[in-house]
């Protein structure tokens, strides 16, 4: 019964829509690092991408309204002594980027004023980095800002710790000791927990403040690189990875009880890429950007488990991807989210994900508030030990190009609703059905509506007859019509017939004297219709009972005559059996000696085979 019913989504046909080359960000030169890193990132204003340039490390940032074919000089951010292995956009301030780099440093950039790639002059001027943070001893291989905090930024490096910086004082204030390399850190929705992956196949849970570890559980058993994902405001964790035999796999966990996933490491397929999970906390749902290949799944999270949806298919793969802040979508399209793939390290194209819905109005139950720009906590509060969401909008209000009003930040996503419980309702009214049968049965012998109802009907079939010669097709269609009602509707009688059988044995007996009942069950339902079904019920079944028996008794006289023909037609095969033997013997006397002859051999053969087919 369960594989009958579809699970409610509003989600369940969401699709992934390209875009049309002359629309992407073309002729770039994306790095070609063996790095794991996404390589992109972006909010509503611009795209920083990783660069291949020589004579020191440096990443591009190309505003979003300026689509097409980039010029073959733009402007780069420059400063890194070596290869720049990420970047990540602050989420209170569109103008504010870090980066991390192969030199072991961290910088911060400001995006200046009125910022594009298109400029007149022949060679055109670099950016500069407006703060330097040295610390790390190795590559720093990851830089993610806090997002509840402003100016607070966690770095990763080869050396196996994880700095926390105040950006604003321009030093590290925590670390975060390792036993391996870093690959790959989420926050928690208010900024107060860590959640890391390493090589040594850990997965360890930072309460960061304290500088120790809360949690660390053995993650996905593959020697590949895995990744981690916080889901929002939730106390769970998804992770990608691969299993000994380097399956991909999709783990969620339960920061309560980490010891092992929920339900267990689910099998995606056997790519060789690692699967890049992005949370979208406004749908609830997880994306999964397969590196390597051109698809991107994503599933709904509810009931502590990953619903699948469906999956954007591409021919062309991905090497980096990154995904859209929800203050960034097109809510005049129904595009719940947007993310930009690298295609061929040569350009970035933007896929939109898109609710199918017609109206033209706010659609508010696919868009609930999200962050804005404002913090919860400024980076010295932060560092003193505050915790606190930071507040969100709501998207109705900048629908029609209005500004954001927030709501409280205490917001929680509606719970989804299971389907489960719907079947139950059906089996109730088939089980109150059964056991009032049995009653009604009781008087039915006792009435004889049946007689009546032949009488008025041969009454009027008598004055019917006199114009039968004009109305012949009506009548035929009357009929057939009429014969279509009535099987239904002498399936449950008989069943009720037969329940009377085994309660009461005589009664049936007498029922054959009534050899004219057939007609009854036609009448009976077209005027018995309209009152409710106890008063139908006795005429139809003491009807369909005498039409039982009389129809017992055409098939008994049907069978009697069908033995009567075949026990005829073995007579006559006997006869002619005899016959045959006969002729058989006649000729075996009269060739005697000239049994040598060919002609009554054969024809002695022909007789044998003749006798043998009918005796078969």
């Amino acid at each position: 019964m369960a594989g009958r019913f579809v699970r409610a989504s509003k989600y369940r046909h969401v699709f992934g829509r390209g875009t049309k080359k002359e629309q992407c960000y073309d002729n770039l030169r994306i790095s070609t690092n063996a790095w794991d890193t996404n390589l992109i990132k972006a909010n509503p204003e611009y795209l920083s991408v990783n660069w291949e340039s020589s004579g020191g490390g440096a990443f591009a940032v190309i505003p979003l309204s300026e689509r097409g074919r980039v010029p073959e000089q733009i402007p780069l951010f420059r400063g890194h002594t070596a290869a720049v292995l990420d970047t990540d956009w602050s989420p209170f301030n569109d103008s504010l980027i870090s980066s991390a780099s192969d030199d072991g440093k961290v910088f911060i950039w400001k995006v200046p004023d009125n910022f594009t790639v298109w400029t007149d002059a022949e060679e055109p001027a670099d950016v500069a980095p407006v703060a330097r943070l040295s610390g790390h001893m190795r590559k720093v291989g990851h830089v993610l800002f806090n997002p509840a905090a402003e100016n607070v930024l966690a770095s990763s490096s080869g050396d196996y710790t994880v700095k926390i910086w105040d950006v604003e004082a321009g030093g590290a204030k925590l670390t975060l000791k390792h036993n391996d390399i870093v690959q790959s850190l989420s926050w928690s929705a208010d900024g107060s927990l860590l959640v890391t992956t390493s090589r040594d196949k850990k997965l360890r849970v930072w309460d960061v403040r304290q500088e120790k570890p809360a949690h660390v559980v053995p993650g996905h058993p593959g020697a590949k690189s895995s990744r981690a994902v916080w889901l929002g405001e939730h106390d769970r964790i998804a992770t990608t990875g691969f299993s000994r035999m380097s399956d991909r796999q999709l783990g969620l966990w339960d920061m309560r009880n980490p010891a092992e996933p929920i339900g267990g490491f689910q099998v995606l397929d056997s790519i060789s890429g690692v699967c890049m999970p992005f949370w979208d906390d406004g749908t609830q749902c997880l994306y999964l950007a397969g590196k390597g290949d051109g698809n991107i799944r994503y599933y709904e999270f509810a009931n502590d488990k990953f619903e699948y949806l469906s999956e954007y298919q591409s021919p062309d793969p991905q090497r980096g991807i990154a995904f859209l802040p929800k203050r960034g979508i097109n809510l005049h399209e129904n595009e719940v989210l947007r993310c930009f793939k690298t295609v061929k390290d040569g350009y970035v194209e933007p896929i939109s994900f898109i609710v199918p819905r017609r109206s033209e109005m706010f659609q508010s139950d696919i868009y609930p508030p999200c962050t804005g720009l404002n913090p919860g906590t400024t980076a010295a509060e932060w560092f003193g030990g505050k915790t606190s969401l930071p507040p969100k909008i709501s998207l109705e209000s900048v629908y029609d190009g209005g500004a954001p009003e927030e709501v409280p930040s205490e917001y929680k996503p509606p719970a989804a609703s299971a389907s489960a419980p719907a079947p139950v309702q059906s089996p109730p009214p088939t089980k109150t059905e059964a056991p009032k049968a049995a009653p009604v049965a009781a008087p039915v012998v006792s009435r004889e509506p049946p007689p009546s109802l032949k009488d008025n009907k041969q009454s009027l079939a008598s004055q019917a007859s006199k114009f039968a010669d004009k109305e012949e097709d009506e009548s035929s269609d009357d009929a057939s019509s009429f014969e279509e009602v009535a099987k239904p509707i002498q399936r449950p009688t008989v069943t009720a017939a037969r329940q009377e059988e085994k309660t009461r044995g005589p009664v049936i007996t007498k029922e054959p004297e009534l050899p004219k009942p057939t007609p009854a069950p036609t009448a009976a339902p077209a005027k018995a219709s309209p009152p409710p079904e106890t008063t139908p019920a006795p005429s139809a079944a003491s009807g369909a009972a005498a039409g039982a028996a009389a129809g017992i008794k055409d098939h008994l006289t049907d069978i009697k005559a069908t033995l009567q023909h075949q026990n005829k037609i073995l007579s006559d095969q006997s006869d002619q059996i005899v016959l045959l033997m006969r002729e058989v013997n006649q000729l075996k006397t009269k060739v005697g000696a000239q049994s040598s002859d060919r002609e009554k051999d054969e024809r002695i053969r022909q007789l044998e085979l003749e006798l043998e087919e009918a005796r078969s």
